[in-house]
């Protein structure tokens, strides 16, 4: 009887020790679940967003189909400079006493020139010459009295410091057919002024005259670059000069037949060309 009361005593215990570890591990399959549960969410947001996205392809299609705006060309060049700036030396060959002879006058010669169109030009020029002129002693050379008071002896003639200056506007006409050379014509009309002062023996005298001036001429430049080039002219420069009365001799305006030659250098604007987007384009890397 103890036998069968030990071996129920012993089904007993073992059926109490399975029912306690019963819930311990009964937690154990409904805890794996949980993050199945708590996880299945996770693709509901980037299935969402996929919805929410897709139309960013058809915005960004319809963005490179539309065509980028159009960019006016930049006028061309123009073919001829606007202004032109020459400065340089002048010799003129000049009898602007009356008196016979001829002197060298060494001197300058500056002008601005706007072009108005691809062969004509607006010029403004000055210009100024000195040296010494001669004029006969033998009779009263007109502008200066008899020549006692100052004329040298032993010389037929005697020395005229001279000074004469000028300025004159006009137009100027060129052909702009070469890549090297442009020849050119001026036509100038303006203003001068003559100054002559005789000394010696003791006595100096002094006479000033003013009048009008003519040139007619032309040139070439010679182009060294888009900006500089060298220029040559010859030009018929032809004065008036009116003197004051000295005693028999009135005041009345005479001509001078002169020619003067003048060498240089030309200073040109230059054009640029404005940039444009396909040029900053193209230089992008």
């Amino acid at each position: 009887m103890r036998k069968y009361l030990g071996v129920l005593a012993g089904v007993v215990v073992f059926c109490v020790m399975s029912w306690a570890q019963a819930p311990t591990e009964a937690p154990a399959p409904a805890q794996t679940p949980a993050p199945t549960t708590e996880q299945a969410p996770a693709p509901a947001p980037t299935t969402a967003p996929a919805t929410e996205q897709a139309p960013a392809p058809t915005q960004v299609a319809e963005a490179v189909e539309i065509p980028p705006p159009a960019h006016k060309p930049p006028p061309p060049p123009r073919p001829y400079p606007i202004v032109e700036l020459f400065a340089g030396g002048s010799y003129a060959k000049a009898g602007l006493f009356n008196s016979g002879y001829w002197a060298g006058l060494p001197g300058w010669d500056v002008s601005l020139g706007l072009n108005m169109a691809r062969w004509l030009g607006f010029v403004v020029e000055g210009g100024q010459y000195y040296g010494t002129s001669k004029i006969s002693k033998n009779s009263s050379q007109w502008p200066f009295q008899s020549c006692p008071d100052f004329c040298p002896t032993g010389t037929t003639t005697f020395k005229v410091t001279t000074r004469e200056y000028n300025f004159l506007f006009g137009l100027q006409f060129a052909r702009r057919k070469y890549e090297r050379w442009t020849p050119f014509g001026e036509l100038l009309y303006g203003h001068q002024g003559t100054r002559g002062e005789a000394s010696g023996n003791g006595a100096t005298e002094t006479k000033v005259g003013t009048g009008r001036a003519l040139v007619a001429g032309g040139g070439a430049d010679f182009k060294i670059n888009p900006r500089f080039a060298l220029r040559f002219k010859a030009d018929y420069f032809q004065t008036g000069t009116r003197f004051p009365a000295v005693n028999q001799i009135p005041s009345v305006r005479k001509k001078q037949d002169n020619i003067r030659f003048s060498i240089g250098i030309v200073i040109r604007n230059v054009h640029k060309k404005k940039r444009t987007l396909e040029d900053e384009t193209q230089l992008a890397p």
